[in-house]
């Protein structure tokens, strides 16, 4: 089984990805084959630029060409996670291999600005300002089709979980969509 999330900045998905490894599913990151191909190009490792990367990739590869990059590398008889589907086109992509289900996480603005105040990411934003634009960029406003576009990623969604409250609750949904997969399969 395949599992994507998809989700804004902040919003739990790397709470989600721990969450599931207890479930023996290993992980794959998009984020991860943007900085590997960054180190290549000699480019500096900041979110923004792992972004604008990831759009030229997409540009002159095709939307699903960070999937097929990840998948040249994984072994998919064993159970994965795909953590920050950002375009539409890499959710096209992964529903073509075997069972596949996209999982968006959703949370409050605020809550995410204070999520990210409190972790003190490198790689985050410092302020309220930076943070807004980098949340309007993921949702996909303004972006090209090729870009950042999150919002049309999870309304691609399979499952919807709400993580404005702690994380028995996040946790619980997401063991209730697993027992709901399993029920299926």
């Amino acid at each position: 089984m395949l599992i994507g999330l998809t989700g804004r900045i902040g919003c739990g998905k790397g709470f989600i990805v721990e969450d599931l490894k207890d479930f023996e599913f290993s992980f794959a990151v998009f984020s991860d084959v943007l900085r590997e191909e960054a180190i290549k190009r000699g480019i500096l490792i900041t979110r923004e630029n792992l972004q604008n990367l990831g759009d030229e990739i997409r540009r002159k590869e095709g939307g699903g060409a960070l999937v097929k990059r990840i998948l040249e590398k994984i072994d998919l008889s064993k159970n994965y996670i795909f953590d920050g589907l950002r375009n539409p086109r890499e959710v096209e992509e992964l529903r073509k291999t075997k069972k596949f289900i996209l999982i968006a996480v959703h949370s409050d603005r605020i809550i995410r600005w204070g999520r990210l105040e409190q972790r003190k990411n490198e790689k985050d934003p410092k302020t309220w300002e930076d943070f807004v634009k980098d949340d309007l960029r993921d949702s996909g406003r303004a972006q090209p089709e090729y870009g950042q576009q999150v919002d049309k990623c999870m309304q691609l969604a399979d499952f919807h979980v709400i993580n404005n409250s702690n994380l028995e609750n996040l946790k619980k949904q997401v063991e209730d969509i697993l027992n709901r997969i399993k029920e299926k399969c």
